[in-house]
């Protein structure tokens, strides 16, 4: 299995991830999920991978989280999801998957307990 960073450029935490790959001589496959969001079928398998549910990815910073009323401890995990496939941004990232494991690498250190071998 590959690794796979969901990334977004302009993000501290997801550049710093990057780099921290990069450093032990891992070049990921790289995500901009902004640009090529994730489907339905593998925004579920990253949910279910990092575990805590939908509400663990989703990005509570964005205009959208306040707008969409996700902060509602009422809403489904269907409606989490669906708001995250039609509104990329509330996606937290960066999100990394190796052959140990999927993490939400905030802080971007997180990475280093999926680093394969």
């Amino acid at each position: 299995m590959a690794v796979t960073i969901w990334h977004n450029p302009r993000c501290s935490n997801s550049r710093g991830a990057l780099q921290i790959l990069q450093e032990h001589g891992i070049e990921p496959t790289v995500i901009d999920y902004l640009k090529d969001p994730p489907d339905r079928a593998t925004l579920q398998a990253l949910v279910a991978a990092v575990g805590g549910g939908a509400r663990a990815l989703l990005r509570d910073k964005e205009a959208a989280y306040a707008e969409l009323g996700l902060g509602d401890p009422g809403l489904e995990e269907a409606a989490l999801i669906e708001a995250m496939l039609q509104h990329p941004a509330l996606i937290n990232r960066p999100i990394v998957r190796t052959p140990r494991g999927v993490r939400l690498c905030r802080p971007p250190e997180t990475v280093l307990e999926i680093l394969p071998g």
